[in-house]
């Protein structure tokens, strides 16, 4: 299989995508407006001390000075413990102390960002923690053989790299299933990535930033990178020079695989990826069989139905069906992943009366969502035809990264019907007659309505001005979506 990822940075926006013999399978997008500073390790300096609330300003080099808790200090190579916490934070921090420090929390209104001194660096497996020695794992990770494999290779790979004393680790959710290969890569990563930050560490004065979690076109080098990807091709000759740099550095295995991408056609036009990005934003996704499927997303879960459309087969009812739903499992793991979406999902594929076909269908399904970079746990189909499973959310839907609730339907995904706004109309014409005493009416409403009142419903227009021995005048508005109306006494 061939995969590539294609880089599209500009100033205001950096994008990726990971394209699969040819096919997009996921985009990932970062804007620099909403880029927040969480992770980021800073070179900070303590100015001032407030023993009444256990915690400190810390200038780490921001607008406002930043904020840190007594219990989220802890002094140099050991492990937090309780006494730690319950220490007078005089004992632990003054003014003018220069303190390493890791932001967890944005900043968020006249607050200043949170901090800790407990550092944490994440890789693609593996969170290195420089500050203490033993091994964690996520509770996520729900299986005790499961775990216990993972916390001996961990040790493993520490023994054989004799690094003991370089710090901890916690095993994230997505290192289920790995092996000593990955954890090994992780592993060496992580230290070498530490060792290039405790250099910025001792070289840097205060206030200063000593690590930024790494950007979009970094981040994919870190986790998506794998020995499967033949090249990463990139149309941005800055961005190309530094992920060179960071490529030789700290992952050299995927020296040789990066390509500046100089062309004068945008490279995700070259692709096909701008029109796969506008066709994974429609409900509806055409299948090569004639089938489609339709995916609706809403807040509490993702629905799917696998629809036969204009597909009829060559030989009976069940093949046809049976060829639909197979090439529906294969369609809908791409959409997931391309889609980015996350929570519980809902499939409704066509009922099959053969069980053969629905092992079959959901084998198919399974194994198209190995190469899912989250986390999925799906049950078998039901006698209705419904698979549930859920996908681990990793970040934003494409949906939500793109869009926005439409301010016409509010969200809704359908408007009355002119015919249905013309009656509303007549009622509040009726209302009004009742509540206020006026000569005449003047209805303010879209074109489209207007159109029909004067029209279709000119008949019934006139019988209500008979009934109410009122003049009845309409005026187009176009500012007004099809809904909207008002009753204007003249």
């Amino acid at each position: 299989m061939s995969e590539e990822i294609l880089m599209n940075i500009t100033p205001m926006e950096s994008r990726v995508a990971l394209v699969e013999n040819g096919v997009l399978q996921e985009i990932y997008i970062e804007r620099a407006r909403s880029r927040g500073i969480v992770g980021n390790i800073y070179k900070g300096k303590v100015v001032r001390v407030l023993p009444g609330m256990q915690a400190a300003f810390v200038d780490i080099g921001l607008e406002r000075a930043a904020f840190i808790h007594a219990s989220e200090i802890a002094p140099r190579n050991s492990d937090r413990t309780d006494e730690q916490v319950e220490r007078p934070i005089g004992e632990l921090v003054h003014e003018g102390q220069s303190l390493v420090v890791q932001v967890t929390k944005d900043p968020l209104g006249t607050k200043g960002a949170r901090l800790t001194t407990h550092i944490s660096i994440p890789a693609r497996y593996l969170v290195l923690m420089p500050q203490n020695n033993h091994v964690g794992i996520s509770l996520r990770i729900e299986d005790a053989d499961e775990r216990e494999r993972l916390r001996q290779l961990v040790e493993k790979c520490i023994e054989q790299e004799n690094c003991q004393d370089k710090g901890g680790f916690i095993l994230r959710t997505a290192a289920e299933g790995i092996g000593e290969k990955e954890v090994m890569a992780d592993i060496q990563f992580l230290h070498r990535l530490w060792d290039t930050t405790l250099e910025t560490i001792k070289a840097s004065r205060a206030p200063a930033v000593i690590y930024e979690d790494l950007p979009l076109s970094l981040r994919t080098l870190r986790d998506l990178v794998d020995p499967d990807i033949e090249k990463i091709r990139i149309d941005s000759k800055a961005t190309f020079t530094k992920v060179h740099k960071f490529v030789k550095k700290l992952v050299p295995q995927v020296d040789g695989r990066v390509e500046y991408y100089p062309g004068e056609r945008p490279i995700f036009d070259l692709f096909g990826v701008e029109d796969e990005i506008n066709k994974a934003l429609s409900r509806k996704v055409q299948l090569k069989s004639g089938g489609y499927l339709i995916i609706d997303q809403t807040e509490a879960m993702t629905t799917i139905d696998v629809n036969t459309g204009a597909f009829v087969g060559h030989r009976n009812l069940e093949e046809t069906i049976f060829k639909t739903n197979l090439e529906a499992s294969v369609a809908i793991a791409r959409q997931l992943r391309l889609r980015n979406l996350g929570g519980i999902i809902i499939i409704d594929f066509i009922d099959m009366d053969h069980q053969e076909h629905q092992r079959q269908v959901q084998r198919s399904f399974e194994k198209s969502l190995e190469k899912d970079h989250a986390k999925t746990n799906i049950t078998g189909v039901s006698e209705l035809g419904l698979v549930e499973m859920t996908r681990k959310r990793t970040r934003e839907s494409l949906e939500n990264v793109l869009c926005e609730t439409c301010s016409t339907c509010d969200g809704k995904g359908s408007l009355k019907t002119a015919e249905t706004v013309c009656y509303e109309v007549f009622r509040e014409i009726l209302r009004a007659v009742r509540a206020y005493d006026s000569k005449s009416y003047t209805v303010l409403a879209s074109e489209k309505v207007v159109d029909r009142l004067l029209d279709e419903e000119s008949s019934n227009v006139a019988d209500l001005e008979e009934f109410i021995e009122k003049t009845i005048r309409f005026q187009v508005e176009p500012m007004y979506s099809q809904e909207q109306f008002d009753v204007i006494l003249v």
